[in-house]
């Protein structure tokens, strides 16, 4: 019988209040059940509000330092527990092992750091133009935190959201992914291992147009962190501009990896292979264009698809295989529509373009990695996110066009330059309309203590990672002393034209 699983309620496990259940199942197998997960509704999200409210003073109360103490400790437990995390994460969501060992060592690195961070709060403390005036900020938590989590890092995002909230004193109604809600549980049985109080962090599982809706709707959550498609961020934003709630949201991308003819072309086929087809595609920061010099392109296209043929997909439960399932049978469905829209496009398909079907394949969702090349930038396989293993490679002439290329469309996340010439590599830094950019790497590989985010459509403004989340969290307010004595009137009294 498969386990049941529940929502986390001012300290309690419960069922949904409208009794209402969903499956839970790994897309390797799909005959099997991880879980039983309740599919609440808008009275769940209410009920967690109220208790999330009742505790802001008792957690907010707590010095930050002791805060911090309650999320190293569950850093430490994460430590412990990394393999077992790391194992249902598979089951649940398909990427292979070593991907979800490190998707759990991000969540310890940013429990460590927020750990850090409890004692480096720091304000600024600025002279005052008055004399016997002191002036400094601190920062206050804003509240109630609507955490809105996606499917395919399901225990380093939600930590790289939860962790700076918490820290900053405030707290959290999460609703995770629909599809990774089991290792939304072990976050939560871990915090609370870990002594957060209850009340303190509550958990609704559900789909987004029930629990999610609920969240931005409701006048007690003031800060939204939310993490997925750039048109639900468009309708998050919407929703929550009505009544002026805070959002952080990050976004899409089509992110490219440029390769110029001094490049080392075996470092730069490594690397595309990772960004591309790392977690079956399906990242934010996923390599889906490789802008290619003409002077190499035979040779390097020669390299990569022999690579890409070696790759071994299957079970990310089995250490030999390289590439996982897609996420579910709806996602597999997108990417072979995309691989049809390529071909009628006018792009030549070099490489899969297939669903995998035979002996295990057929128990779940499979997919080839795919290469398109003759690729022409403005395609729509050029142009939109595909979040999957398909790499569209355009060819281009100069440096000039890479770059023209790399920034001709509507996001601007992470991007990646391959070049032995400093000049090059200096001016891309320069000139890529990207959050990110990596020389020398592909572009997925963000550190815990970097920001991460994008430009243009991948979102709006804010950062992740870092010190930067914590500002999304947290109200900051100016104090002023004044130790005079008499009434001290700024910009009147230092009017220097007297």
């Amino acid at each position: 019988m498969a386990q049941k699983f529940y929502n986390f309620i001012d300290g309690e496990w419960m069922k949904a209040l409208n009794g209402e259940t969903t499956e839970n199942r790994n897309p390797a197998h799909w005959d099997e059940i991880v879980g039983i997960f309740p599919k609440s509704g808008k009275e769940d999200v209410k009920k967690a509000v109220e208790a999330a409210v009742i505790h802001r003073e008792e957690w907010a109360n707590l010095p930050v330092p002791e805060r911090g103490q309650i999320l190293g400790r569950s850093g430490d437990i994460m430590v412990e527990k990394k393999e077992e995390i790391a194992k249902l994460m598979t089951r649940e969501m398909g990427k292979i092992l070593k991907e979800t060992r490190g998707d759990t060592q991000e969540g310890i690195d940013t429990a460590y750091y927020a750990f850090g961070e409890s004692r480096r709060l720091y304000g600024v403390t600025s002279p005052s133009e008055l004399p016997n005036k002191a002036i400094f900020t601190i920062t206050k938590p804003i509240g109630t935190a609507g955490i809105i989590s996606p499917w395919n890092f399901p225990m380093a995002i939600p930590c790289w959201k939860i962790y700076p909230a918490l820290l900053m004193g405030n707290t959290i109604v999460f609703k995770p992914a629909t599809d990774t809600p089991a290792t939304a549980t072990k976050f939560v049985e871990i915090l609370t291992e870990a002594g957060v109080p209850k009340g303190v962090v509550n958990l609704v599982h559900g789909p987004g147009s029930r629990v999610g809706e609920a969240i931005l709707e409701h006048p007690d959550i003031g800060v939204i962190s939310f993490t997925g498609s750039s048109a639900v961020g468009r309708r998050i934003a919407e929703v929550a501009g009505k009544n002026l709630k805070r959002v952080s949201l990050e976004l899409g991308g089509k992110n490219p990896q440029i390769v110029m003819p001094d490049a080392d072309i075996d470092l730069a086929v490594e690397g595309v292979l990772w960004g591309a087809f790392g977690t079956t595609g399906q990242r934010c920061t996923a390599t889906s264009r490789l802008i290619l010099h003409k002077d190499i392109f035979d040779k390097f296209m020669d390299i990569l698809i022999g690579r890409t043929k070696g790759l071994k997909i299957g079970d990310g439960l089995i250490e030999s295989n390289d590439v996982g399932p897609v996420i579910n049978e709806s996602q597999l469905k997108k990417i072979l529509n995309y691989v049809d829209i390529g071909k009628q496009e006018g792009a030549k398909l070099v490489l899969g373009g297939n669903r995998l079907t035979g002996g295990n394949y057929d128990e779940g969702f499979f997919m080839e990695p795919t290469i398109f090349t003759e690729v022409k930038a403005g395609m729509r396989i050029e142009q939109e996110e595909i979040f999957g293993p398909v790499l569209s490679v355009i060819k281009i002439s100069s440096f000039e066009e890479a770059i023209t290329v790399a920034n001709d469309v509507e996001y601007g996340l992470s991007s990646s330059i391959y070049t032995n010439n400093v000049k090059y590599a200096m001016r891309a830094i320069d000139k890529l309309e990207a959050g990110i950019t990596y020389i020398n790497a592909p572009t997925i590989g963000a550190e815990c203590h970097m920001p991460f985010g994008g430009f243009k459509n991948t979102g709006n403004g804010h950062r992740e990672g870092g010190k930067w989340p914590y500002e999304v969290f947290g109200e900051i307010k100016t104090v002023y002393i004044d130790y005079s004595g008499k009434l001290q009137k700024a910009q009147i009294d230092t009017d220097i034209t007297k």
